[in-house]
């Protein structure tokens, strides 16, 4: 029964919520029968078998990405992440880091450097490179 794996009671939960539970049970599912099917394919001897068991592997890829794709449509946070990496040829930090400067940025948290630019406790603009500066020759801001 499904309901065993939840965590809170499914009184407590909304019907969306254990919808969800039930996509993303059946998307572990779908991906945990790939990984058994790669592992029969390698220790399969017969060609024939092998080339049955690859057919049924990639049935349960097609039934993994539709559940994701379920998912997606229905959680606006997961779709921004798919978004973000699926598709892509560079490293994948790569684009992580990309991403959380770029969402820094947006935020009004600086421009990337590290440097929050929220000046200094006179009030006024805080220049990193000044700052910096100022660091390396023992002058007090």
């Amino acid at each position: 029964m499904a309901s065993e794996s939840l965590h809170e009671s499914a009184e407590a939960l909304r019907p969306e919520t254990i919808d969800r539970h039930r996509a993303v049970s059946s998307l572990m599912e779908e991906l945990e029968a790939v990984d058994w099917y790669d592992q029969r394919i390698d220790a399969a001897t017969d060609a024939e078998l092998r080339d049955i068991l690859s057919h049924n592997r990639d049935e349960e890829k097609e039934h993994a990405a539709m559940v994701l794709e379920w998912l997606r449509r229905r959680d606006p946070k997961l779709d921004e992440h798919l978004r973000t990496y699926l598709f892509t040829s560079k490293p994948v930090l790569e684009i992580e880091e990309e991403a959380e400067g770029a969402e820094g940025a947006e935020k009004g948290n600086g421009n990337g450097d590290g440097c929050l630019n929220i000046g200094s406790l006179r009030g006024e603009q805080q220049s990193p490179i000044r700052h910096l500066w100022r660091m390396g020759t023992g002058i007090e801001s």
